[in-house]
């Protein structure tokens, strides 16, 4: 059987994991669960209490006899299982750095999970902050070309796709410059470079975050 990871049909918390296994060409299940009230009625009532998870919820991953959820349980895991995970002095820099990320990250949540006459006021608030947070990441990372330096690791696909959530958010902050570079350099890996170019990228039909916030992120046509 192969892996199963689900989630709903939007980027959110499980695209990171998403990335690392479209990053190792593995098979894998894709199980999403559409963002509509029948979505969310198949997984409430059928589908969540039944998979045998310790703590049901999304995302959840399937690997034989291990089942997790939590997003950062399931991409640790699978930067173990695919060898992408830190050792060494690296394995605090990492913590630390995917914590930063997970901050980052939430910063940009309170500003789309917010009611539609407080949006304004909240992106002004977060986007006043980005220049600092931005050159924050650009020190950290240095001469990269990966997060860690040269070894690729689970902490790049997740800072991956969550500076790419707050590029689309803020796109003028991110023209030019070291994140940006770093961006392009994991979107051009060959395995995601194939994924982001095909016509079956979901990055083309899905938000970022879930239709009913503030800023759902939808691609731009």
């Amino acid at each position: 059987m192969p892996l199963e990871l689900g989630y709903w049909a939007l980027r959110g918390r499980g695209e990171p994991s998403r990335l690392l296994l479209r990053y190792t060409e593995t098979e894998w299940t894709d199980a999403t669960i559409p963002p509509t009230k029948e979505g969310a009625d198949s997984w409430f009532k059928d589908k969540k209490h039944s998979l045998g998870l310790d703590f049901p919820n999304l995302p959840y991953l399937i690997d034989g006899d291990v089942k997790l959820t939590q997003n950062l349980a399931v991409l640790r895991y699978l930067g173990r299982k695919f060898d992408l995970h830190p050792s060494g002095a690296d394995a605090a820099r990492s913590d630390l750095f995917e914590q930063y990320v997970v901050d980052f990250r939430e910063a940009l949540t309170k500003a789309c999970y917010c009611s539609a006459d407080q949006f304004e006021e909240k992106k002004a608030e977060f986007v006043e902050k980005l220049p600092h947070r931005i050159e924050e990441v650009a020190k950290f990372i240095g001469a990269g070309p990966y997060a860690l330096g040269e070894k690729i690791t689970y902490v790049d696909f997740l800072a991956l796709e969550w500076l790419d959530n707050i590029a689309a958010f803020s796109p003028e902050h991110f023209k030019s410059g070291p994140v940006a570079d770093y961006i392009n350099r994991m979107k051009n890996l060959p395995p995601l470079k194939k994924f982001y170019e095909s016509d079956d990228c979901t990055h083309k039909t899905y938000s970022i975050n879930s239709p009913m916030a503030a800023w759902p992120g939808w691609p731009t046509k």
